[in-house]
């Protein structure tokens, strides 16, 4: 059984060579359209890329899990999205296999061995925002090969198998959409000044859609992975090119720094709320924290009543937010290097007493709402898979560069783009970085710490069984975006479709503003901007993927319509 929603047809090219997997089936990279709906029996993918959904769905049908196809589609969206889907950036993933088992796995990147508190600081202490948001010293050490080879021990295909379709579409090319030829005619400059040698996405005539993108650099460093492992990346020849660009262009990422780094397997994050078990990411992601301080605080309150976009729901979720992330900027940073108090944040005393000076109808004000009594932050342009097969697998995973196309530093003669998340830690506490987050002492850098992340991989059971697989790329928008979507569901008893595509809206602490997508009735903005609070227009929040498992058990998965996003089932 299968429905489809068909929104947009790419453009094809006289050019008739596929993607071919195993099983011969093809995937044809020179011509697919964007599926935002399916409803199937076997398993289903959710992502940013129709090709990276498409490949997915290929390694369910060779009998790989939800594992295996969360690494191909990974694998693949760092070839066919690579302004946020990437080899050199980091990432969670969170899982649900079939035995009950829950992990949690960190690939998040790390400062390199010689960066220090200070490093982005003048002389007079000012932050310098273009050394730590652009180019070669604002990278990170990359976690995301390391992740899908520690995410492999759960998969059953060889790797070999599920890296061969990136391989593909590295090296045979596929066709771009006018949205991606956009983006890299924009963006050629900063190509240019940020990169030592020409990469494959700047040439000397404008892009435009249904051109072919090769990478014949990034077709090669998957094949040195493939052969070689993950020490086909952190070591010999890719490592080496990584270092040479790093020495080009004045960054401090070292072999010793590639050679030791390694992903880490955490206890998932995980909560109730009204009979669902919640399960996230733990510290160096906030995002697990954050959805269960917002969900407890308001658990309460008769939500549900109130309606789905009522001035009194969304004021309710706009205080728990402010209240949210006022602790996430005093408290939160990577649990290895600072003892994070999860314990007390989530505690029903705690979060009750946060929520004391909330005034129904009257806007509280961020310099009154300070970070709770506890005795002694990343891009719009991440991206997030998800992925259920049926022997009950679920798997979410969110990934990043940071800004979009990261650094906008490719590594010569390796083609892939390095991620820019050192601006994610607090290069100067109190100061925000560029998407308005505010740290502390926390999240402030050291060598070989794991900067603060928003992501929120997400996996929702219903009576210990999956229900709901979410996530979204969004920056500092992720929590509240995933938050939104689970009471959407839950509590306001939304169709899936609605829940992601219908208006969101965003509060962060500081600054002290709530932005509103465009959509919001009129009424309800009236009513926010009458209670005192600053109201923020602004484009779309997220990009958020959800598959739902129905009770006929059949999976229903929704992609975002605020982009080419893209569900694919069988």
């Amino acid at each position: 059984m299968k429905k489809f929603i068909f929104l947009l047809l790419f453009p094809a090219l006289f050019n008739f060579s596929c993607t071919t997997t195993k099983q011969g089936t093809l995937i044809d990279q020179y011509k697919y359209q964007v599926q935002k709906k399916i409803i199937c029996q076997n398993g289903a993918v959710v992502s940013a890329h129709p090709l990276a959904s498409k490949v997915g769905i290929e390694i369910l049908k060779m009998g790989g899990n939800a594992v295996d196809a969360a690494i191909a589609t990974q694998l693949a969206l760092a070839v066919v999205y690579p302004n946020a889907g990437n080899l050199g950036g980091g990432g969670f993933m969170v899982a649900r296999l079939k035995d009950g088992k829950l992990v949690a796995i960190d690939y998040r990147e790390k400062a390199p061995g010689k960066a220090h508190r200070d490093m982005y600081l003048t002389a007079t202490g000012e932050p310098q925002f273009e050394l730590s948001q652009h180019g070669h010293l604002s990278a990170g050490v990359p976690g995301t090969v390391a992740g899908l080879f520690e995410s492999a021990l759960y998969a059953k295909l060889s790797f070999k198998k599920l890296i061969q379709p990136a391989i593909d579409l590295a090296e045979k090319g596929f066709v771009i959409s006018e949205r991606e030829a956009r983006a890299f005619n924009g963006l050629k400059d900063d190509f240019e000044k940020y990169s030592t040698q020409t990469p494959a996405f700047v040439k000397t005539i404008p892009w435009k859609g249904g051109d072919t993108l090769f990478q014949k650099d990034l077709a090669a460093t998957l094949k040195r992975i493939m052969k070689k492992g993950a020490k086909g990346f952190y070591e010999g020849e890719t490592a080496r090119l990584i270092v040479e660009e790093m020495k080009r262009g004045n960054g401090i990422i070292s072999l010793e720094d590639l050679k030791n780094y390694k992903a880490a397997s955490r206890e998932p994050h995980v909560f109730d709320y009204k009979g669902y078990k919640i399960i996230g990411m733990p510290m160096p992601s906030s995002g697990g924290l954050l959805v269960n301080q917002m969900m407890k605080m308001i658990e309460d309150k008769p939500i549900a009543t109130y309606g789905f976009h009522s001035p009194e729901a969304v004021q309710l979720m706009v205080e728990a937010e402010r209240r949210a992330f006022a602790d996430r900027a005093e408290f939160m940073g990577d649990a290895d290097f600072y003892k994070v108090p999860v314990a007390k944040l989530t505690s029903e005393k705690y979060l009750k007493e946060r929520m004391a000076d909330f005034v129904p109808g009257k806007a509280s004000t961020s310099e009154q709402v300070k970070p709770g009594d506890i005795p002694a932050m990343e891009s719009e342009e991440t991206t997030h898979l998800s992925v259920i097969d049926k022997d009950g697998n679920a798997v979410a995973v969110t990934t990043t560069l940071n800004n979009s196309y990261g650094s906008k530093t490719v590594v010569g003669g390796a083609g892939f783009i390095l991620n820019d998340e050192m601006d994610d830690f607090s290069i100067k506490p109190g100061t925000p970085n560029m998407y308005g987050a505010i740290g502390g002492e926390a999240n402030a850098i050291m060598p070989g710490k794991r900067m603060l992340s928003s992501m929120t991989p997400t996996i929702v059971l219903k009576n210990d069984l999956p229900y709901l697989v979410v996530g979204t790329p969004g920056g500092t928008t992720i929590p509240t975006s995933v938050f939104q979507t689970l009471i959407n569901i839950i509590e306001f008893n939304m169709n899936t479709e609605d829940a992601v595509w219908k208006p969101k809206f965003h509060h962060q602490w500081l600054p002290d503003e709530v932005y509103l997508e465009k959509g919001f009735s009129e009424s309800t903005r009236a009513s926010l901007t009458n209670m005192g609070y600053k109201i923020v227009d602004r484009n779309g929040i997220g990009r958020t993927e959800v598959i739902r498992v129905l009770p006929d058990k059949t999976f229903e998965a929704v992609a975002d319509n605020r982009g080419d996003d893209h569900a694919e089932g069988w």
